[in-house]
């Protein structure tokens, strides 16, 4: 669960954090261990929570252009307050720019960067402002820029291998779904009535579908509104979250699908701990910033992870027991762990779980597409042939 805590700091003031917790009390005493004085807690997702949030899903702030941005500036010469302040004169959005704006007069106040960033959470996500924090320990606030903008490129990229590769799917589906109710609502009722006379020489399934035609006939309006209720509820059960979390659950619960899902997430919580430790972060530091990044499935394997990090047991051996390894991963992070390059395996491990999921889509579309044009066919083209029956068994009976 995530909270927006009100805190103070005798270095920053007042300002607000986004935390991951178990709960609110877990909330207060992880901003507590790191120097604030907490204020308020409140849930984020829920009653007052939600005015927290600015940044819709469809509406966030666009983080990756910002980050491009601000590096291409800073590469270009020019200090932090000046790239700010050109970003906040040459932003037009209405949304944007009071961010911008809002973020350039806190470092104008004397506030570090981080610092700046970390008073809005709802447009800098807590891992990103972690990352730029360590990063001017070491006076290196580009080369951490960079590391996010290949990061956030990554990840945005295997996403976009995946929902493309449910695109064609999709159109066949939905295509097949309306070519299906265009028959049943419209060309059937009509052979319905030319078969009227003829009920009893009707094979069983072509009565079926006579049926079917003098009940749209009949009853059209009824039917009609039926369907758009059936629609509109399932677009309402869509919109639920416990629904989605269901449905979510049992799909990881799926032989095939589940051990796929789980291998997505887990390569993008590698990269997302390469880019932190690569920025110098401890690994019990590191692991307390990714919980948000998680499905609620794979949530308290981390939590058991951490605990046992901060008992000083190895991070392999960690993740090894709270399930959060596969094979290779573990290896690949026993060998980071002997050589000192934790960051390089975390790397090494999504590129490789990276490709075995462009692997597994491959074949997904190789297998499923066909499957689903094939079902496509046999279903509409039953449908004719029932139509026709009729007509083929008259045109027999005359010959």
């Amino acid at each position: 669960m995530q909270f927006d805590v009100k805190v103070y700091s005798e270095s920053a003031g007042l300002g607000r954090l986004a935390v991951e917790a178990g709960d609110a009390r877990a909330a207060r005493a992880v901003t507590e261990g790191r120097g604030y004085t907490v204020l308020e807690v409140r849930e984020l997702g829920g009653g007052t929570g939600k005015a927290a949030r600015p940044f819709s899903r469809q509406n966030a702030f666009p983080l990756l252009q910002f980050s491009q941005q601000l590096h291409g500036l800073l590469r270009a010469g020019l200090g932090l307050v000046e790239s700010l302040e050109a970003l906040e004169e040459k932003e037009p959005s209405p949304k944007i720019r009071p961010v911008l704006r809002h973020l350039l007069e806190r470092v104008g106040n004397g506030l570090s960067f981080s610092a700046a960033l970390e008073q809005d959470p709802a447009a800098f996500p807590p891992f990103y402002v972690a990352s730029l924090r360590a990063s001017e320990q070491s006076g290196d606030l580009a080369a951490c820029l960079q590391r996010y903008i290949a990061y956030q490129k990554q990840i945005d990229s295997l996403r976009k291998q995946v929902v493309s590769a449910m695109i064609y799917p999709a159109l066949l589906l939905v295509v097949g779904t309306l070519v299906t109710l265009f028959l049943l609502g419209y060309v059937v009722p009509r052979f319905s009535r030319i078969y009227e006379s003829r009920v009893g020489d009707l094979p069983f399934l072509s009565r079926l579908m006579l049926d079917w035609g003098q009940l749209v006939s009949r009853h059209p309006t009824a039917l009609a509104a039926a369907g758009l209720a059936l629609l509109g509820g399932a677009a309402w059960l869509l919109l639920q979250p416990g629904f989605r979390a269901a449905m979510a659950e049992r799909a990881w619960r799926m032989p095939w699908l589940g051990e796929r899902l789980r291998t997505y997430q887990l390569s993008r919580l590698f990269r997302t701990l390469g880019m932190l430790l690569q920025g110098g972060m401890p690994v019990s530091a590191a692991t307390e910033l990714v919980p948000g990044l998680l499905p609620p499935a794979l949530r308290p394997l981390l939590e058991r992870a951490r605990q046992r990090i901060r008992e000083g047991e190895s991070m392999s051996a960690a993740f090894l027991e709270a399930g959060l390894t596969t094979p290779v991963a573990y290896r690949l992070l026993r060998v980071g762990e002997r050589s000192g390059q934790m960051a390089d395996m975390m790397e090494n491990i999504a590129v490789f779980h990276d490709e075995e999921i462009n692997q597994d889509i491959a074949v997904f579309t190789r297998i499923f597409e066909p499957a689903m044009m094939a079902l496509v066919g046999v279903l509409v083209g039953g449908i004719v042939i029932l139509m026709y029956m009729p007509i083929f068994d008259l045109a027999g009976s005359l010959q």
